[in-house]
């Protein structure tokens, strides 16, 4: 088929179209809403994950927000409902199979459907060298950023089969692509989380779910603020001005900065995305040191 014969519509403000031969209809906006949708929000009381669930539910979805942290749960609810939103909060270890199945029975008893699983909840990096790591930091993380993603993602996913379909998101970072010195583990488990997604991608595929992921780069949360909380204030200013300085954008993200991605992959109007991966980033990945360090070997 040439283009001259593809049938190329216009919508104009007053409702009429222009339309040539053919059968392509315009792209509807409307495909970006959540309106009708239950999602889950795992990690939903702060950060990129408050940040979600608000977007989701200002896109018209009902959102349950799951944490271990009640009374932040209720805190975002209220926001949510504030603004006119349907908020539930559902307090949850997701490290902890009967938690799991417990979160999801309760959504299903509040709403009925489950039609968007967000897989945001982790534990942040501890900074300590891949010579001095120990099992239990390993399990600690490990736990909760991939056993937790990847049975909540199953649990739910049943749920998803019997409705005839749903979307599932899960958030990684760009740690898990290009690892960051002094937190292996977490870089390892982020790592895990987009394999998770392409598995789980792979198979459900067939059942009209379809999983994604985001990668996110240095955003404005607690999680990254961990980094040098330890420090004091002013080596706290410093490391995180070095890290922006060391972004192309020269800036560090915001958690808002997230929700649109996270929109578009819940929604119908990525019906054809599966097993895929949108980095925001800020162009963290294409930074390289202008000076390159010099190996002892070859200093004079």
């Amino acid at each position: 088929m040439s283009f001259s014969n593809l049938e190329i519509r216009t919508k104009c403000n007053n409702g009429a179209t222009d339309s040539t031969e053919g059968g392509a209809n315009m792209f509807d906006l409307s495909k970006f809403s959540l309106k009708g949708k239950t999602a889950i929000v795992t990690g939903g009381s702060r950060g990129i994950g408050k940040a979600i669930a608000q977007g989701f539910a200002k896109a018209g979805a009902k959102v349950a927000v799951t944490s271990r942290k009640l009374n932040d749960l209720e805190a975002n609810a209220a926001e949510i409902k504030a603004f006119g939103g349907e908020a539930f909060p559902v307090q949850a270890h997701l490290g902890k199979m009967e938690e799991i199945n417990r979160m999801v029975k309760t959504v299903m008893d509040e709403f009925g459907r489950i039609d968007i699983l967000v897989n945001n909840a982790g534990t942040g990096p501890a900074s300590t060298t891949v010579l001095n790591s120990d099992e239990r930091l390993w399990e600690t993380i490990i736990n909760l950023n991939l056993k937790g993603v990847y049975f909540t993602s199953q649990a739910v996913a049943k749920v998803m089969k019997t409705q005839g379909g749903g979307k599932i998101v899960n958030i990684a970072s760009v740690d898990g692509i290009k690892p960051e010195p002094g937190v292996s583990i977490y870089d390892v488990s982020k790592a895990g989380v987009r394999m998770i997604t392409s598995a789980f991608a792979l198979e459900l595929a067939p059942f009209n779910i379809r999983v994604n992921t985001i990668a996110p780069g240095p955003i404005s949360t607690k999680l990254l603020d961990s980094h040098w909380a330890h420090l004091p204030a002013e080596e706290f200013k410093k490391g995180k001005q070095e890290l922006a300085e060391k972004t192309p954008m020269r800036r560090i993200g915001e958690p808002d900065e997230i929700v649109g991605a996270a929109i578009y992959l819940a929604s119908d109007a990525s019906s054809f995305t599966t097993g895929a991966e949108i980095v925001v980033d800020g162009g963290t990945l294409l930074y390289v040191p202008l000076e390159a360090p010099v190996p002892p070997e070859e200093k004079q």
